[in-house]
Parts: C-alpha cells; sequence; structure tokens
C-alpha cells in the first residue's frame, strides 16, 4: 500500500508541474478526477470518505457522457490545445521554435503521458483505500474509439514533429474542435452537428460546383482566392454546394463561418479575427441582399474591396442571393428632373446596382428544367439505394414537383426523402 500511496503521490506532484498543458484538465472530466486525487491526499480525515466515493462516480459519469475512454479523453484535449506551443508551431517550423518552448512542451507531454498510463484498477483501488470501504468503485473500461500517432507510441516527447504537424493542419481551440462556427453575440461559436450533405450527392450544375471547387483549392493552397456570388433560383442547392465544401475539405483545414444578414457590420472584426489563424476560411452569408446602402452593405463592401488593412488570403465570402442586384431598387430613386437632392443621382443607382460585381465571380444558378430535374432525382435514389422502378420513379416525381415547389434540387430532395420512408413503412406492413 505505501509504495501505491508513494506513486499516487508522484502523479499528484507531477500535474501540479504542468507548463503549457494546464488546461487539459480544466473541464469537468479533469476537475472530477483532479479533486479524486485531492480527496485521496486527505483520506484519513474521516472513517469513511462518502465525497471521495462521489467525485469518483462524478468522473465516471463525465466520461460516460462523453461516450470516451480516459485514454481517448487525454489525447482528444492535448490535440485541440491552445497554449503557446501549439500556437507558436502553426506558423514556424520546430527548428525555429525557442528551445525552452520545446523543452516545456516535452516536459507537459511526459506528465500527462504517465496519466494517460496510469491503471484504472490502480485508481479505483486508490478510492477504496481513501474511502475505507470495503468493496472497489465501477471500473470505466471504455473502449479506444480513436487511433492517433499518441495512441501508437510510448513515449509522447518524440512525437513533437507529428504534433506540431497536427497543429498546422487543424488549428487549436475552437478552431480544432469544431469544423463550422456561427457568429453569435460578438463571438464565434462552434457547431457541434453541420450538415453533413457531400459533394457527390450535388448534381446538375457541374460547370458551378467544378469552379467553386477550384476557387476554394486555391484558397487552400495559400493563394488569393475570390470572394464568390452564387446567385439563381431557389431551391437549386447554392446554399448545399458551400456547404458541402466543408466535409469535403476540413481535414485539409477548411473551415465555414456561418454569418446572419443581420451580423455583416461586424464583418471585418470577423476577419481580423481570423487572419492570423493557420486554417482557411468560407465566411458564408446565405440569401444575401440589402433593404438600402446601410451600414451592413458598408461593411461587406470594406471585407470584398479592402481598405487600408491589408485583405486576409485565408478568408473568402461566399454567398447565396436569389436576386441579381443585391440592393433593393425602387421606382422612388430614379432620378426624375423635379429631384434636385443630387446632381449625380443615376451614380447612386449604378453604385447599388453593381454591388454584386465587386465579388471575384458571380455563378448563375438557372431553374431546373425537367431533365435537370429527374437527374437529380435518378442521383439521389441511387445514393441511398431506392429500389423502385424507373418509371414509377420519374411519374412520381413529377407529381410531387407538379404539386408541391416546382422542379428543383430542394423539391427533388424532398421527394426522395418522403418517398424513402413511405416505401420504408409500406415494406415493414407487408
Amino acid at each position: 500500500m505505501d509504495q501505491d500511496l508513494n506513486y499516487y503521490h508522484l502523479i499528484h506532484q507531477k500535474i501540479a508541474s504542468l507548463l503549457l498543458y494546464q488546461s487539459v484538465l480544466e473541464d469537468e472530466v479533469g476537475q472530477a478526477f483532479l479533486e479524486i486525487l485531492d480527496l485521496i491526499y486527505f483520506r484519513n480525515q474521516k472513517p469513511i470518505d462518502i465525497n471521495c466515493l462521489q467525485v469518483y462516480g462524478l468522473w465516471v459519469k463525465s466520461l460516460a457522457s462523453r461516450c470516451v475512454s480516459w485514454q481517448d479523453y487525454i489525447i482528444r484535449k492535448i490535440l485541440i490545445d491552445d497554449n503557446p506551443f501549439s500556437q507558436e508551431v502553426q506558423h514556424n517550423s520546430l527548428e525555429n521554435l525557442p528551445q525552452p518552448l520545446i523543452e516545456a512542451a516535452e516536459h507537459d507531454l511526459s506528465i500527462l503521458n504517465t496519466l494517460y498510463n496510469l491503471p484504472l484498477e490502480a485508481i479505483s483501488q486508490w478510492v477504496k483505500e481513501a474511502a475505507n470501504v470495503s468493496f472497489s468503485p465501477f471500473i470505466a473500461q471504455f473502449e479506444n474509439k480513436e487511433q492517433t500517432f499518441l495512441h501508437q507510441t510510448d513515449n509522447w516527447e518524440n512525437c513533437l514533429p507529428e504534433l506540431a504537424a497536427h497543429y498546422r493542419q487543424q488549428g487549436t481551440g475552437i478552431f480544432a474542435q469544431y469544423k463550422a462556427l456561427k457568429w453569435q453575440d460578438n463571438q464565434l461559436i462552434g457547431i457541434s452537428e453541420p450538415d453533413a450533405i457531400t459533394l457527390k450527392e450535388i448534381v446538375g450544375y457541374e460547370s458551378q460546383k467544378e469552379t467553386l471547387i477550384k476557387n476554394t483549392k486555391i484558397l487552400l493552397s495559400g493563394y488569393s482566392a475570390l470572394n464568390i456570388l452564387l446567385y439563381g433560383s431557389r431551391g437549386s442547392g447554392k446554399s448545399s454546394l458551400v456547404k458541402s465544401l466543408l466535409n469535403e475539405y476540413s481535414c485539409q483545414g477548411l473551415r465555414l463561418i456561418e454569418v446572419n444578414k443581420s451580423q455583416l457590420s461586424n464583418l471585418p472584426m470577423i476577419v481580423d479575427r481570423l487572419r492570423k489563424i493557420a486554417q482557411k476560411f468560407i465566411i458564408f452569408v446565405d440569401d444575401l441582399s440589402f433593404e438600402e446602402d446601410n451600414d451592413a452593405f458598408k461593411a461587406l463592401k470594406v471585407v470584398l474591396e479592402g481598405n487600408v488593412t491589408a485583405k486576409a488570403k485565408n478568408v473568402v465570402v461566399y454567398a447565396t442571393s436569389n436576386r441579381r442586384h443585391l440592393i433593393r431598387e425602387y421606382f422612388d430613386d430614379r432620378p426624375r428632373p423635379k429631384d434636385a437632392d443630387e446632381i449625380h443621382h443615376w451614380d447612386t443607382v449604378q453604385e447599388k446596382l453593381s454591388f454584386s460585381d465587386r465579388f471575384g465571380l458571380t455563378l448563375t444558378f438557372q431553374p431546373a428544367n425537367q431533365d435537370t430535374y429527374l437527374q437529380i432525382v435518378h442521383h439521389l435514389a441511387s445514393q441511398i439505394k431506392l429500389k423502385i422502378d424507373k418509371n414509377e420513379l420519374e411519374f412520381r416525381a413529377k407529381q410531387w414537383a407538379t404539386k408541391h415547389n416546382g422542379r428543383s434540387g430542394r423539391t427533388a430532395r424532398q421527394f426522395i426523402n418522403f418517398l424513402q420512408g413511405e416505401l420504408a413503412i409500406e415494406g415493414g406492413r407487408s
């Protein structure tokens, strides 16, 4: 027992000496683990320490709520940790980092490697002795679901090159934890379950798709990509196409940030927040239009055209709209002889009408004809291996478009989703 307690004290001291990776143990799981250690330390205060058992239960519950093993938890936290080493190594090679920073990272990884290798049976035994009970608390043996380079080595101090490459590719903090984010209350918020649509699900607009992909690859390569306006009929898949890029290229460091029209005045602030981050960003504005040239209009204009501050090469704006002219123009806006308020009134009108030209590219999505609509229907049906006669599928698809929202990619997807459920129910009844 004394030998076990000495080992426990060593663990306690090592955790206290963490230099860069203290935040690995800052959340509910880590804090519960630290509290277990603290209560074990003061185990002689009570004949039976109920608190120790309760905190151990909280630790197990926290792991269970994440369906994660203690080992996976430690590694996940390391891979997203935002600290001086993980920040610097995204912009500089290991050879160019200060040696004390490298040594501090190695020091902490060695300690965290020790925590990773802690036998759960030993922790349960410590709690049993500290609480002075006759039974061993439940051992939470969750399966390790991930296999990273940290899982596959016994010495994490030797993994700095792989860890540096991971940080450069996937980032740290919120940008490592989430692929999709949104701007809310003047801060970036992670989206835990982004739309899972993929590029291969989208058909019917191949040239627009190819251009958007090519521009995104230019962004990912570190060159100056263009801001793009996706203009066209409703339901043609403009938004889905933008969102599908994230699922295709997030592993290459692409991130998507959703900004509502009402938040466009914050765009310069958002871009400044992103410009020094190693990842590449699509700022996604859906259904863009303006009632007038207000602050939102001016903020977007600054981001598209630039100002005194240099353009951020790691950020592009992809916006969708059903309107070719993004600022609504009314008949009252047109100059008339009696209008003496502005000498060059037509210049103002043209400023409004030409705003969409400030995007580097405009991709036009025409309404789907019947052939395109049926092509999309067949493609979606084949994706889910829908078992139905081709002629019946086309007949029902045409009926659906007539009765509902007309021919479009959105209508095709709604039809296939409904048909899949309908066929499944009918099959279950037979």
